[in-house]
């Protein structure tokens, strides 16, 4: 019940602030100076949002940009935890290879859509791809995280009983690593709405919701835009507070045994 009552305060509260913060800009709007009202009034984009969820055309990019995340982000799922685990397990090609891997890192998914384009040559194909890359580091890092903490007297003891690697993988390192796992695709569901979009803006090529505001500002629509990118922000917070959710629910027994609050 506590917890249900602590969701329905965040939610009242998160209400409170975006009306607050809308009814500050339309008073910032409405009362400024004219040559600074250089884009719609807040009321305006409100109502072309309210449009939004009967137009055909933008849920038909909408669903291009949330297929695209659907299916990168399992694929980087996939590929970060299978190599954290098996690097993790492996110190000595960790620290091999993490020099190499904190270069890629660091190098911006967007100057990576020229590449892309070149490898894969449909856009799609290369929105995709770029998601997968993106999502796979902070599932990555996060899982190696989780690798140091596993407790090395219970592998110990499964070696002890002659389990091989892999089952002391399976049995130990994986159970202990997945709230750290768990935060890493937290991280990572925000990363692929950013890619996605950012690509469809960028290429202009490929359905999503990125190549509607651009659609949008190209046919002197910018209300329409800008609701659009509201709707892009949204989605990704809904996205994350279900994330959110399902680690809180699958994780309680992490959150007891650390002690950290609900």
């Amino acid at each position: 019940m506590s917890t249900a009552l602590t969701w329905r305060r965040r939610a009242l509260l998160g209400a409170a602030g975006l009306v607050l913060c809308g009814a500050t800009a339309e008073l910032a709007h409405r009362l400024g100076p004219p040559a600074a009202r250089v884009l719609p009034a807040p009321s305006i984009v409100a109502v072309a949002a309210t449009g939004l969820l009967t137009d055909g055309e933008f849920a038909a990019h909408a669903y291009a940009t949330v297929y695209a995340c659907a299916v990168g982000l399992p694929a980087a799922f996939g590929l970060a935890v299978t190599a954290g685990l098996l690097l993790g397990a492996l110190p000595g090609i960790e620290r091999a290879l993490r020099p190499v891997l904190e270069f890629l890192r660091s190098i911006p998914s967007l100057v990576l859509i020229p590449l892309a384009l070149s490898l894969f040559g449909d856009p799609s194909a290369a929105k995709t791809m770029l998601i997968v890359y993106s999502c796979s580091w902070p599932i990555l890092i996060n899982t190696l995280y989780g690798m140091l903490e596993v407790e090395p007297l219970a592998k110990d003891t499964l070696r002890a009983y002659g389990f091989g690697p892999l089952t002391i993988l399976w049995r130990v390192c994986l159970p202990s690593t997945a709230p750290h796992i768990g935060t890493g695709v937290r991280l990572a569901v925000p990363v692929a709405l950013i890619v996605s979009v950012s690509v469809e803006v960028i290429t202009g090529g490929t359905p999503g919701i990125g190549t509607y505001i651009v659609n949008a500002y190209s046919f002197d629509q910018p209300a329409h835009a800008l609701a659009a990118t509201l709707a892009a922000g949204l989605l990704g917070l809904a996205a994350t507070e279900l994330c959110g959710a399902g680690e809180r629910r699958l994780f309680a027994w992490h959150r007891h045994t650390t002690g950290e609050a609900r």
